[in-house]
């Protein structure tokens, strides 16, 4: 009881000493010392205390407003921010940062909209993941064949048959090779490696391949498998004739988000205004397809309106 009465008092003394930061500080009887659980800086302080509790994107500025250090998105605003300050990890990040701004948006598909469009557009300092539009990659099944198709030839918006959005064509390989070894399937006849004329592959003689490569296995049923076990994979091609409006509502505010072949267009807050937001698709937009699946084919369909 005395360890505790006197890491309390202690606790309060090092809060009132304390005017440079804002700490939550625990005392630690076993190493007899206090560990700061977060802090941060007083500059920020009337900034964190004005966050909202709810959705919408945040930015973390530096010294320079032009150059965004970090943007993120959350359900509640205040609760991530802060959480980010918890984050020994995050230091760094922390020490630089000089303003944190928001905005807020009606629901959680808008937040995720909005911060992948700031990301790509502002590209700040530590979202590197998001900040840099690729070009993609994908496995195409036509007949009997498996091969890689990149999205500067193939529109994934519209294309059949397409399985997974890969970084580089590598990783494509491997996913391939991957299911080859899960599913005794033929490196030869994937592609993956050359075929002697009339002969079985190696890995047959191991017991890796099913024997399509020496008519063991017909390529109908070795192409099924290989269909089947890329299924969980396969790319969704755009289900609309063009233009849509996604409708959010919360609290009597609506927004619309303007979709077009997985690209987000933007968000406007009437009808009128989304029929007359018209620009061109530039490009599959890996981040956009990911956010929009969930909403456009596990949700209520009353809240896709057609503008085209």
């Amino acid at each position: 009881m005395t360890v505790y009465i006197t890491s309390i008092i202690r606790l309060f003394s090092i809060q009132r000493l304390s005017g440079q930061s804002r700490s939550a500080i625990l005392w630690n009887p076993e190493k007899e010392l206090f560990t700061e659980l977060y802090q941060y800086p007083e500059h920020l302080r009337h900034t964190l205390e004005n966050l909202p509790g709810s959705s919408g994107v945040y930015i973390f500025y530096g010294d320079d407003k032009a150059f965004p250090l970090y943007i993120g998105k959350s359900v509640n605003i205040r609760s991530r921010v802060m959480s980010h300050f918890r984050n020994p990890a995050e230091a760094k990040l922390l020490h630089m940062t000089r303003d944190i701004e928001h905005i807020e948006t009606i629901g959680e598909v808008g937040a995720l909209l909005l911060e992948s469009d700031l990301i790509k557009t502002r590209r700040p300092l530590f979202n590197k993941r998001l900040r840099t539009a690729r070009k993609l990659c994908s496995i195409r099944l036509q007949g009997l064949t498996a091969s890689i198709v990149f999205s500067d030839d193939v529109d994934f918006s519209h294309s059949e048959d397409l399985f997974g959005l890969f970084k580089t064509k590598m990783s494509a390989v491997e996913k391939i090779r991957d299911i080859a070894d899960q599913e005794k399937l033929c490196y030869g006849a994937l592609g993956l490696e050359k075929l002697s004329k009339n002969r079985a592959c190696f890995r047959f003689s191991l017991g890796k391949c099913a024997g399509v490569c020496c008519g063991k296995e017909t390529p109908e049923a070795h192409q099924a498998r290989l269909r089947s076990a890329l299924s969980t994979l396969k790319i969704r091609s755009w289900p609309y004739p063009g233009r849509i409006a996604i409708v959010e509502e919360a609290n009597g505010q609506t927004d619309y988000h303007v979709i077009n072949h997985w690209f987000y267009l933007g968000t406007v807050k009437t009808l009128a205004a989304a029929r007359a937001f018209d620009i061109a698709v530039p490009h599959f937009d890996r981040d956009s397809y990911k956010i929009l699946c969930r909403p456009l084919f596990e949700t209520d369909s009353s809240k896709v309106i057609l503008l085209d």
